[in-house]
């Protein structure tokens, strides 16, 4: 979990670094014209620049999801819920980062985002394996995989074992 954790926060902290050194905000770069775009924009909310004025909010909650994690990790034995926390931890620490140490301030710093695709918000690495941990997570919860590697027993009917047992 913690290997996964670092390296997406080590490549999303390169990219950003990469991204700020070589793009102005008025620059966009076409990779694949009308799919994928690179453009600078520096995001003061959340995901889809929802709630500008709550950065301090965002920042707690980063911390709050951080320090669950990490005190959740000792309880996982199963190798995809591992990746799920690695995934969840290494992008809530990589836009924790940016609202710790970016301008304006501390705790209030604006997230860089820089990719771009045809109707969708600009987002960053962080920000997908945000999604890809939180949708693997729900995949692995509704087949009834638990983070002890156990799996819930299910009914005849499709419902959870009334003991809460594993098979």
């Amino acid at each position: 979990m913690l290997l996964i954790a670092l390296l997406v926060l080590a490549a999303d902290i390169t990219s950003k670094i990469l991204v700020v050194a070589n793009l102005s905000e008025e620059q966009k770069i076409s990779l694949i014209p009308g799919v994928l775009t690179l453009t600078l924009y520096r995001n003061p909310g959340a995901a889809f620049g929802i709630g500008t004025s709550l950065t301090v909010v965002y920042s707690v909650i980063a911390v709050g999801v951080v320090v669950f994690i990490l005190r959740s990790a000792s309880r996982i034995r199963s190798v995809p819920w591992a990746v799920t926390f690695g995934l969840v931890l290494g992008g809530a620490a990589g836009n924790l980062t940016d609202r710790l140490f970016r301008a304006p301030a501390p705790l209030r710093g604006w997230v860089v985002d820089w990719i771009q695709l045809p109707h969708w918000p600009t987002f960053n690495l962080a920000d997908s394996a945000l999604v890809c941990g939180i949708a693997l997570g729900l995949l692995l919860a509704l087949r009834g995989v638990r983070i002890e590697g156990t799996r819930v027993e299910r009914t005849p009917h499709g419902t959870g074992a009334p003991d809460g047992g594993s098979r």
